[in-house]
Order: structure tokens, then C-alpha cells, then sequence
């Protein structure tokens, strides 16, 4: 078999294990990043109550800024595939001040949802424990906030070291993991429609066209809300583009592992959803969609009626769902991190990569320690801010996935009219979704500072908005900081990173000669 002499011949990047993953392992990764089974738990409900039977079109319209903002990491991947993704992009379209606080949305949105991923784990993996050996309500350790907090610290550790340990273990271990969340996916889908055609659902509900009318919906505020909502459970596909220095043709598999998740993940989700629609309906009692009880965990109530003495199954797989996108959300951070520091926007230690494992070592065990920390932190002032930080998740993923759509036009501004496919997948549809996460954002801060929002009341407003735009806030005063020291200085100058800046390497950025598309000059 003929080999690329790109691929052969060019450098090694940042010091990346390059040729790794191929488009199945960056799909594989793709798909767990974004915890497809737990999700769905943590969602499905609450869009239910906003919008009743239009929950699946819900899912659709969602799916649509997520398709746009793909194209544009495609794109831009393809002219510089650099693992730093949206700080690297933002940086060459827009200048070092805007490029580094997009790394920076990056790294707040990996580090809150770990803290929540880690939770969800050790809540799960204990209620697990609780079903096996009978426990009764007033003894069950998954309610034992001391265990639970440990037992998330114990699986970042284990996340941790399988990220450092090196990119291909972490697929295999992924493949397994990903296996078991859709195998429980199919189970609940195919459990669920041959008790609906059997007639011994709880509340049978006929498949109805209706569900996927967009012009059905009464109240636009809880359009926008579930739209919200929904924008959450695909955040995650992008982490095939931070291992883009890491895959067997870095300008094209990862773009194509991106789309190619965001579709799965919409059939995926729209199927599900229909599934639980027919099995349960939409009823405000027992375990119809429409009951506030279960919507924080419509799995949980529905398991045991769904399958009998095997719910378990479902428990398992939001466990599973959790502990996988724990390991996923790392990788993304750890790159972004890795590449600020080779492009002097962070200290050179972040730029450390294993020489055995070919991973960004440091980066990889600061991150792991800071989630800690932030978890265990969070945890102990209140376990209600936590749930709200976890809440104003949406505001740096929007934020950062606008930054890039906006990159993709301005850098591709000169060859928008030449031709058709230039025109809408390098500027038209990045800019619609840029368009489209810019007012998810704004309208979701404007929601975040109602005091009836969320679950705490900070400075006098909502507790969400103070912690959503106070860590986003907290990245410029971190950003001025380094901006203090003269190591920073070649980066906020321009001259370490700019539109004409080759793919740089951190160990010796003249050494080679390396143009912008990463091929060889």
C-alpha cells in the first residue's frame, strides 16, 4: 500500500504520537466526549417539560448550529491542523487577545464538566452497589456525599493516567466503553417499542408526525430554553479535532470524524427520544415524560418497569457514560494547553510531551489535578454551587464555538467568491452558526441572571450568571497576568503566532521549515 509522502516526510509536530488514530478512533473518541447515554439522562426531561411532544425537533434545530460550527473546524482544520484548534484559529483570524481567551473557554468548559462527569460517576457507581446488596432509602451510599466526592476523585486519577499513558490505549479502552453505552441504548429502544406494540407500556403513545413540526411550538421562551438544552448534549465532537497531530492524515480525518459524529449523535438522540415517547408519554404523573420527578433521571424511573430485574443495565451504562467522557474531555484541554505554551501564550512547561508516551504530560496531570481540586473545592462550599456552575456550563461552550465560526470567515475572507463551496462551507453556514451560538449565549445570560435560576443567589443575582461569566472573566485577569511577564511578550506581539506563522513545534520552532497547511515546504 502506497504511503502519503506528506505523512512520511513531515515533522513531528509538537512531539505528538502522529499516525495514531484513524477515522474510526477519532469518531470513537468523538462520540464518547460527548457521554451520548448520560446526556440523554440529564437532559431528555427537562426538554420534555419545556416543550412537550415537540422534544425530537427540538433535537433537530439543535443539531443544525452544531452542523455549521463543524464545518467551520473542517475547514480550518484542513488549512492548519494544529491540536490548539480555537485558540490557534482564533489567534491567526483575530489577533492573540481574542485567540487566547477562546483556549481559554476551552479549558473552563473541560474542567466544570469534569467536576460534573466525575459526580455523576461516583453517584452512579454507588447507587450500583446500593441495588446489588439491597441497601435500604435511609443507608444508601450513593447518597453519602464524603464517598461520592472520593469515589469521582479515584475515576479522574484512573482518566487521568489513561490519557497520559498514551492516545492508542485510550481508544481501545473508549471502544469497549462506547460499545457498552449503545448496546444499553439499543436495549432501552428495542425493550421500549416491543412493550409499546405489545400493548403493555405504561403509557402507549402512537408515533405521530407532529413531533417533528418546527412551527408547532406555543411559547418561544421554552423554544429557546429546550433549544439550550439540547446545544449541551452534542458539546463534545470538537475533541476530534484536538487530536488532529495525532491521526494518520491530520488535514482531513479529524473534520470528517467531526461530522460524522454529530450525525450519529442526532439519530442517536432523536431515536431515543421517540422510543421513550411512545413507551411512556408525556403524562405529568407516574413515569410519563412530563413529570417533573424524572426529569433529572428518566432512566432511573423507568428501569425497573422497563426491564425487570436487568435495569440495572441502565444504571451501568450512565456509570460507564460518565467514566468515558471523563477521560475524552482531557485530551481536548491537555492539547489546547500544549499548544498555547508552543506558542508562548502559556509557560514552557505546558509544552512537556512524554518521550515514551508521546502525550502532553504535564498538561495532561495539571488538568487532572485542577478538576480535582475545583470538584473537591466546589463540593465542600456548597453542593448547590457546584450544580450550578455546572448549570452556566453552556455559556464558555457557545462562546468558544462561536469564536470559531467567526475565525472561519475572517481567515477564509479573501476566497469566500471563489467559488460555490467556498462561499457556504467557509463562510455562509459558519457564520449562521456562529450567528446562533452568539444569541444562545446572550440569551442564556440573560436567563442565568434571574434570581429564580438555578439553585444559588450570588451578589444579589443568579448564582449561574455570577459563575458562568465570573470564569470566563477570570480567564481575562489570567490572560493579563502572563501578559506581565516577558516570556509572553513574543505571543501578544504577534510574532510567535500569526496568520503567516508555520506549524511550530515547542522543542525547536526554526528547525523546521513548515507551511501553513502543515505540509512541507
Amino acid at each position: 500500500m502506497a504511503t502519503s509522502p506528506i505523512i512520511l516526510d513531515r515533522p513531528e509536530g509538537k512531539g505528538l504520537a502522529a499516525g495514531t488514530l484513524g477515522l474510526w478512533g477519532s469518531t470513537v473518541i468523538g462520540l464518547a466526549s460527548t457521554a451520548p447515554v448520560y446526556s440523554l439522562v440529564a437532559t431528555l426531561g427537562f426538554v420534555v417539560l419545556a416543550v412537550g411532544a415537540q422534544a425530537p425537533i427540538v433535537f433537530v434545530i439543535a443539531f443544525i448550529p452544531m452542523l455549521f460550527i463543524a464545518f467551520a473546524y473542517r475547514e480550518l482544520n484542513n488549512a492548519v491542523p494544529d491540536c490548539g484548534t480555537t485558540f490557534t484559529w482564533g489567534t491567526k483570524a483575530f489577533g492573540p487577545w481574542v485567540g487566547w481567551l477562546g483556549g481559554w473557554g476551552v479549558a473552563v468548559a473541560g474542567m466544570v464538566v469534569l467536576a460534573n462527569l466525575a459526580q455523576i460517576a461516583g453517584i452512579y457507581f454507588w447507587a450500583l452497589v446500593d441495588g446489588i446488596i439491597g441497601n435500604p432509602e435511609d443507608a444508601l451510599l450513593a447518597e453519602n456525599v464524603p464517598l461520592v466526592t472520593a469515589t469521582g476523585v479515584i475515576f479522574i486519577a484512573l482518566m487521568t493516567w489513561v490519557s497520559w499513558r498514551g492516545v492508542e490505549i485510550g481508544e481501545r479502552i473508549q471502544n469497549i466503553l462506547l460499545g457498552i453505552q449503545y448496546l444499553a441504548l439499543a436495549i432501552f429502544v428495542v425493550a421500549a417499542l416491543w412493550q409499546f406494540f405489545a400493548g403493555t407500556a405504561p403509557d402507549p403513545t402512537p408515533f405521530d408526525w407532529s413531533w417533528f413540526n418546527p412551527f408547532a411550538f406555543t411559547e418561544w421562551g421554552s423554544f429557546v430554553e429546550a433549544i439550550l438544552l439540547a446545544l449541551f448534549i452534542y458539546w463534545g465532537w470538537d475533541t476530534c479535532l484536538a487530536l488532529n497531530e495525532e491521526t494518520k492524515d491530520p488535514k482531513r480525518t479529524p473534520g470528517r470524524a467531526a461530522l460524522l459524529t454529530t450525525v450519529i449523535l442526532l439519530v442517536t438522540y432523536v431515536g431515543v427520544t421517540v422510543a421513550a415517547m411512545m413507551y411512556a408519554g408525556l403524562g405529568e404523573t407516574g413515569t410519563g415524560l412530563g413529570n417533573e420527578a424524572n426529569a433529572d433521571d428518566f432512566f432511573l424511573a423507568i428501569k425497573d418497569g422497563l426491564l425487570g430485574p436487568v435495569g440495572w443495565v441502565l444504571v451501568v451504562a450512565v456509570m460507564i457514560s460518565a467514566i468515558s467522557s471523563t477521560q475524552t474531555t482531557i485530551l481536548p484541554t491537555a492539547r489546547g494547553t500544549l499548544s498555547m505554551a508552543a506558542y508562548k501564550a502559556l509557560p514552557k512547561r505546558f509544552a512537556t510531551v512524554h518521550p515514551k508516551y508521546k502525550t502532553p504530560s504535564f498538561s495532561t496531570l495539571v488538568m487532572g489535578v485542577v478538576a480535582s481540586v475545583y470538584y473537591i473545592g466546589m463540593t465542600l462550599i456548597s453542593d448547590n454551587i457546584l450544580q450550578d456552575s455546572i448549570l452556566s456550563l453552556g455559556l464558555a461552550i457557545a462562546f468558544y464555538y462561536a469564536i470559531t465560526g467567526y475565525a472561519c470567515v475572517w481567515y477564509f475572507r479573501r476566497e469566500l467568491f471563489t467559488s460555490v463551496r467556498d462561499f457556504f462551507y467557509k463562510g455562509l453556514l459558519p457564520l449562521l452558526g456562529a450567528l446562533m451560538l452568539t444569541y444562545a449565549f446572550v440569551q442564556s445570560a440573560i436567563d442565568m441572571y434571574d434570581v429564580d435560576y438555578g439553585y444559588t443567589v450570588l451578589l444579589g443575582i443568579g448564582g449561574t450568571f455570577v459563575l458562568g461569566i465570573g470564569a470566563l472573566a477570570f480567564g481575562v485577569l489570567l490572560m493579563l497576568l502572563w501578559f506581565a511577564f516577558p516570556r509572553s511578550k513574543p505571543f501578544f506581539r504577534g510574532e510567535s503566532l500569526n496568520r503567516d506563522t508555520p506549524v511550530l513545534v515547542p522543542e525547536d520552532p526554526a528547525a523546521y521549515s513548515r507551511s501553513i497547511d502543515g505540509g512541507l515546504v
